[in-house]
């Protein structure tokens, strides 16, 4: 048994093309909709960050930053945060940032989408419980969102 703390791992099965699933990934507006935060008119671009106003109910008053850092098309999109970052009161700059990698794999009956959280045993010991209580139930909610955008797109 996988006792880890230090990643998520989730993975779901999108039943469209490997374009479709790219695009709802690597549009940063088309990626805000479904994900909850509003980057339109941004771009994702590697060695660049992106910030937007979350609009996910009740977290309106925050901003999510990412550093994009890897852009592979149709394959791979990568970036770094500070996970679970929702007290408006912290500065959680000083703070180690997490990897967020999003993978496509062409599978029998459409694509194979996998996010991995990793780096988490680096948060600050009395964050990580919230961030892992967070994130793990988060990634859950984010992948059903992305497949049911991809669905009625």
């Amino acid at each position: 048994m996988n006792t880890s703390t230090d990643r998520i791992e989730r993975k779901v099965l999108i039943k469209a093309t490997r374009a479709r699933v790219w695009r709802a990934l690597s549009d940063a507006a088309e990626f805000g909709d479904w994900f909850g935060v509003d980057f339109k008119g941004k771009s994702f671009a590697a060695g660049k960050a992106i910030q937007g106003r979350i609009t996910y109910p009740g977290y309106e008053h925050l901003t999510m930053e990412v550093m994009i850092d890897r852009v592979i098309p149709e394959r791979l999109l990568s970036w770094r945060w500070h996970p679970a970052a929702i007290d408006p009161t912290v500065d959680y700059s000083q703070e180690p940032t997490t990897l967020v990698v999003f993978e496509l794999e062409e599978v029998d009956g459409g694509v194979m989408l996998s996010v991995v959280e990793s780096g988490l045993d680096q948060i600050p010991v009395e964050r990580r419980p919230t961030v892992l209580r967070l994130n793990n139930s988060g990634w859950d909610a984010q992948m059903e969102n992305v497949k049911k955008h991809v669905a009625k797109a």
